[in-house]
């Protein structure tokens, strides 16, 4: 192992680079759908010996002697978001004579500006770094500081981050009920990379000892939450989740909008299926009704028809306001509840767009140059101010989240704090049978677990499924499947820790790692000196 290592170490030049790159894609294995998250005990310790050789000249002012290590913590980034988000490029396929263009812009162009995340990580591992385990500690608090800042910055995109690696199913998915995803990662990136310690053997001992504590506490914990009895159902509710999988080159073709509206209707009223009751509460996906009610209200008349007493329809739409088609009409990705009466009871409207998908980052700039939006529809979408839970029949309230708000961790433990499911609509069929529904999915299921809710997620061609409060799969339809979910979801769980508190939990967890990194570093240029 020494001999590897040092081979690695001493690496120079498009070698290292290339070394970095193939250890970051390798470690995407970890996540979904494939869930081999051994190869992060290979990638990290990599980037732990690439970081180990990545020493600037003494002469160079401590800014350039920081470049080598921005470079390997990028390549190791570049290499894990390409190998991880490829799958965007298909989105831009669906119409392919007019946004083919764009690909290696979606493709590589948004790896190439994660990566710089990851580059960062590596400059602040490096400035607490050591010889032994307090490198370790280093590149921890680095990653979990690169993680928790792609949480928010520049809108945001924490996709893949490093801690889902390590939640691949519910058994180990319990502890970020304890220490949030902020907390996940840096332990996560923590126990990757102490294989590193094989190499010198320096710390070996204790590397080993707290690879077995960590490992027990994460599976003893998860073996404990899973295996306790559930709380006794305060209130429950019978739920059908609709999943159309509708062709997206019909999606809003004229022709056929009157079919796509007949396809929903007709799962939607369906007989139950056996032993289980009439649903209350039934889910169509995101953007589902293929028109504007506005212009359409004899649908809603249809759907009052449909929906027998005291049924409610949740259903993603588009939402206009401004009047039908005017010049100064504003368009919102919503979702809107229905009564029996056909009546739209409540809304709410997406607030966190996808650039580019969604609406046109500093638009009348990019319109000069012929550039519109690149995927979601035939409008610009308008954000919505604010969001809330939207009440549901038996009293229950539920907290909706449209497509990839879900994969932001405080933002729905904020309205999941007042309301009793989780309620996630999408539409994942741009990216096809890709890892991206798959991972969409993993996401929304940790924050099952860390809310201590269920899940109800609809999406167009899938993954739709019923998860409960431990991130356990209750029911689910395959990626292209069309049909319905029939599910009894009974309501008892909640959060084991508020949203404040798992925050702090996790930033001490970081703060704990710097703290260790910094102790270690500052006793080894004692030592030195």
């Amino acid at each position: 192992m020494q001999r590897y290592a040092g081979r690695i170490i001493l690496l120079w030049g498009w070698r290292r680079a290339l070394v970095a790159f193939a250890a970051g894609a390798l470690a995407v294995l970890a996540q979904a759908p494939y869930d081999f998250f051994a190869v992060c005990f290979v990638s990290f310790p990599v980037l732990v010996w690439l970081l180990d050789g990545s020493t600037g000249e003494a002469s160079d002012g401590w800014l350039r002697r920081l470049r080598p290590a921005f470079a390997i913590g990028w390549w190791f980034g570049f290499g894990y978001f390409l190998a991880g988000l490829w799958w965007i490029g298909q989105a831009l396929l669906v119409e392919a004579d007019t946004f083919a263009w764009a690909l290696p812009l979606a493709v590589v162009g948004i790896p190439f500006a994660l990566a710089f995340f990851y580059g960062f990580a590596a400059v602040v591992a490096r400035l607490f770094w050591s010889s032994d385990i307090g490198r370790i500690a280093a590149l921890a608090f680095g990653f979990g500081l690169a993680e928790w800042l792609r949480d928010f910055l520049f809108t945001g995109f924490p996709w893949n981050a490093v801690g889902y690696a390590a939640m691949p199913v519910p058994l180990l998915m319990q502890s970020v009920s304890v220490t949030g995803m902020v907390g996940m990662n840096a332990l996560a990136v923590f126990v990757f990379s102490l294989p590193a310690l094989v190499a010198a053997r320096r710390h070996l001992r204790l590397g080993l000892a707290l690879f077995v504590i960590l490992a027990a506490a994460d599976v003893g914990f998860g073996y404990f939450r899973l295996a306790a009895p559930a709380e006794p159902a305060t209130r429950s509710i019978d739920v059908r989740i609709v999943q159309p999988a509708v062709d997206l080159s019909e999606k809003w073709d004229a022709s056929v909008r009157d079919r796509i509206f007949a396809t929903l209707m007709g799962i939607s009223a369906k007989a139950p299926d056996e032993g289980h009751a009439k649903p209350q509460l039934i889910l169509w996906p995101e953007t589902s009704v293929p028109f504007l009610f506005t212009e359409r209200p004899d649908a809603l008349t249809a759907l009052g028809d449909m929906l027998g007493d005291g049924q409610m329809l949740v259903a993603g739409v588009v939402r206009e306001e401004g009047g039908a088609g005017n010049a100064g009409s504003r368009y919102y990705n919503s979702v809107v509840a229905i009564n029996d009466k056909g009546e739209i009871v409540d809304a709410v409207d997406k607030v966190h767009l996808v650039p580019f998908g969604e609406y046109l980052p500093f638009a009348e700039l990019f319109e000069r140059f012929g550039i519109g939006q690149l995927v979601a529809g035939p409008m610009n979408f308008a954000a919505g101010n604010e969001r809330h839970p939207i009440a549901v029949p038996n009293g229950l309230s539920a907290a909706p989240f449209i497509c990839y708000e879900v994969i932001f961790p405080d933002l729905v433990a904020v309205d999941a704090a007042s309301s009793e499911l989780i309620v996630n609509v999408t539409n994942d069929a741009w990216f096809g049978d890709t890892p991206g529904p798959y991972q969409h999915f993993r996401q929304g299921q940790i924050r099952t677990v860390e809310n201590g809710l269920p899940l109800l997620r609809a999406a167009n061609n899938g993954i739709s499924a019923v998860v409960d409060s431990r991130g356990r799969i209750v029911d689910a339809l395959a990626v292209d499947a069309r049909g319905a979910i029939d599910a009894h979801v009974p309501i008892s769980g909640h959060a084991l820790l508020s949203v404040d508190q798992r925050r702090i939990n996790g930033l001490l967890i970081m703060l704990l790692f710097a703290l260790a990194a910094f102790t270690l570093n500052v006793r080894q240029r004692l030592r030195v000196n």
